[in-house]
C-alpha cells in the first residue's frame, strides 16, 4: 500500500500528479495521470494531450490517503525497477 512514507519506492504509473515547482515555469501547474515512466521521464496524460516531462527538474505533488505529498524529482530519477523495493 502506498503511503506518504514509502511513496518514493512504489510504482507511479496510474497516479495523478501535478508539478508544483520547476526549473521551467511553463510546466508549473501541469497535471494529469502518469501513464508511463522511464529513468528520467514521466509520461502524463493531461487535458491537453500526452506530455513527457523530466523527473529531476521538477517537484511533483501526489495525493495519497487524502494528504498532498511533494516529491523532489531528483530523488526518484531512477529506473522504476531500481527504485521499487530499493532504498529511498
Amino acid at each position: 500500500m502506498i503511503t506518504a512514507y514509502n511513496i518514493r519506492s512504489h510504482e507511479f504509473i496510474g497516479l495523478d500528479t501535478e508539478i508544483v515547482q520547476s526549473t521551467n515555469p511553463q510546466v508549473i501547474g501541469l497535471n494529469g495521470r502518469i501513464i508511463n515512466e522511464t529513468k528520467s521521464m514521466f509520461t502524463i496524460n493531461t487535458e491537453n494531450g500526452v506530455k513527457s516531462i523530466a523527473k529531476s527538474t521538477n517537484d511533483w505533488k501526489f495525493s495519497i490517503q487524502n494528504k498532498d505529498i511533494i516529491v523532489d524529482g531528483s530523488k526518484i530519477a531512477k529506473r522504476p525497477f531500481d527504485r521499487i523495493g530499493g532504498k529511498t
